[in-house]
């Protein structure tokens, strides 16, 4: 009989346990719902990002190697290449980071958060507080960014020349000439969606 009882509540107890363990799943799903945002935007940069790099790359060749009467039109053509690909690459990194986030970031949930961790948590994201915030993030960074840029443009511009000159001097590349030297200002970055 003891026997019996001893089974009985060891059975019981797992039982509590994978009870337990649907419902953390089922709160880290949420958690995950309420990320997927940020998630999907993370991915964004990341599919972005070789983009980006190899646009200003591309405007420092434009500027250096290719005729002035022929830099607008390659310009344009390199950027309707860059704009093919983000169509194309971005979708495909938000599916697999969308796909991806509970094997990662779920598991990593899961040992890290209790189930009350992860209730205070979601009520933290869902809080209207928290998503004002959030809303507000993109304006503040670009505040910021702002002020920054126009408190250090003026200690930053002889660095950066400074730096180009070095470069370019490695490289062999002839000096530019100040026409070419002088790169436009990248357009505004529109905030994410």
């Amino acid at each position: 009989m003891r026997k019996f009882m001893t089974v009985a509540l060891l059975a019981l107890a797992g039982l509590a346990h994978a009870e337990t363990s649907a419902a953390k799943r089922e709160l880290v799903a949420k958690v995950l719902q309420l990320q997927q945002p940020a998630i999907e935007m993370a991915a964004r940069a990341l599919a972005e990002r070789p983009a980006a790099m190899l646009m200003q790359q591309a405007g420092l060749a434009l500027q250096t190697r290719v005729a002035a009467e022929k830099r607008e039109a390659i310009g344009k053509e390199i950027q309707a290449d860059v704009k093919k690909y983000v169509e194309e690459a971005v979708p495909l990194v938000r599916e697999r980071a969308v796909k991806l986030a509970p094997s990662t970031i779920g598991v990593m949930l899961e040992e890290k958060f209790s189930e009350e961790e992860l209730k205070q948590l979601i009520a933290i994201i869902e809080s209207p507080v928290n998503r004002k915030f959030t809303q507000m993030s993109g304006e503040m960074q670009k505040s910021l960014v702002d002020k920054l840029v126009a408190d250090t443009q003026s200690a930053m511009d002889p660095k950066i020349k400074a730096l180009e000159q070095v470069i370019v001097k490695r490289l062999g590349l002839p000096a530019p000439t100040a026409a070419a030297g002088k790169v436009a200002n990248p357009p505004a970055k529109t905030p994410a969606k």
